[in-house]
């Protein structure tokens, strides 16, 4: 029921995510009276669809300790969170208000061992193909533990959303060198180093680096993320409206841009933000998945797909195992370091 569209977004959407995966069956949480006119349209996904109905909805605006209290048991965002905490579905989809759904998906589904606090992670395209970067905005502030902790969750996620056996990983900072930085992340690094994990760690990266896709994984605190995610999409935009006047201000730019149609389609579908959205919660005893409120039917299968590979490729007992193996790491270096007796 969230989204700038509510239904009348979600439905089209989990319509076009029925026919890319026709194995999968669905659960729409929400106002069965606005929901069923909709699902009619679509019978392939009526066939395989079932509604339950719910008229408390999380307001876009709400605050999440709002939230919690006036939806707790009732509203649609947090039956659809409970269904998956009690295995009657593999995965929760929302277009609602981000601070709500994270606050009731901690609240039900809780963090996995080990796990400090959760994070968000956005798949970032890049010059290569594509990047993983947290926390985008579940955490504002993070210890070095914390961040070596978004290091194990984001290469969880990009075993299982890109299948690499060993994926790099590099910590935002303000330069490459290793004198630079706050001392959490510069702690963080000789984590990273020390430690026997399932990563590649390939030190600092700076800003400019997200988008060339030098690493995998990009791991930073929920502030910093936050900020450089909407910078990012706000400079999409930007340099979008400036294409548009070049190519329209005069008849030769009109006739050159006609010539370039096939190059500037591939530009266009290439920094779609509908075809990369999908935004994970990582570290709770559950996927779920957070889609732009914003977009369309195309950008929220889209997050449904992102949902469906998390739980195809078991990103939850991913993190688990590594989560378990970072504390047999730390568990080693500290008996190293007992003085002798």
């Amino acid at each position: 029921m969230g989204g700038d569209a509510g239904a009348d977004m979600v439905v089209p959407g989990a319509a076009l995510s029925a026919e890319r995966h026709p194995e999968m069956r669905f659960q729409l949480f929400g106002d069965q009276a606005r929901i069923a006119p909709l699902l009619d349209k679509y019978p392939k996904l009526k066939d395989r669809a079932s509604i339950r109905h719910s008229d408390v909805f999380v307001a876009m605006d709400a605050k999440p300790s709002q939230a919690l209290r006036q939806g707790r048991g009732k509203s649609s965002m947090w039956q659809a969170i409970d269904a998956v905490k009690h295995g009657d579905a593999s995965c929760a989809v929302s277009a609602g208000n981000t601070g709500a759904l994270m606050a009731m998906a901690r609240f039900v589904l809780k963090t996995l061992p080990g796990i400090e606090r959760p994070a968000i992670a956005a798949i970032w395209p890049t010059l290569r193909s594509e990047s993983i970067v947290l926390d985008v905005g579940a955490t504002i502030g993070a210890d070095a533990k914390q961040l070596v902790e978004f290091a194990i969750m984001g290469e969880a996620m990009a075993r299982c959303l890109f299948g690499l056996e060993k994926p790099t990983v590099g910590l935002l900072n303000i330069g490459v060198e290793e004198i630079k930085g706050v001392e959490q992340v510069k702690e963080a690094a000789l984590l990273l180093r020390s430690l026997n994990l399932p990563l590649e760690y390939a030190g600092f990266v700076e800003g400019d680096d997200i988008g060339k896709g030098t690493v995998d994984v990009v791991v930073t605190e929920g502030f910093t993320g936050n900020i450089a995610l909407k910078t990012a999409e706000g400079t999409a935009k930007q340099l979008a409206a400036y294409l548009k006047l070049s190519l329209t201000r005069t008849l030769l730019s009109k006739i050159g841009a006609l010539l370039a149609f096939d190059a500037f389609r591939a530009l266009r579908d290439r920094m779609d933000p509908r075809k990369h959205n999908g935004g994970v919660f990582l570290g709770l005893n559950g996927v779920v998945v957070k889609s732009h409120g914003g977009t369309d039917a195309l950008g929220f299968a889209t997050a449904i797909d992102v949902a469906i590979e998390m739980v195809r490729n078991d990103l939850v007992n991913k993190i688990k195992t590594d989560m378990a193996g970072l504390s047999h790491a730390n568990a080693a270096v500290a008996a190293e370091v007992q003085p002798a007796g």
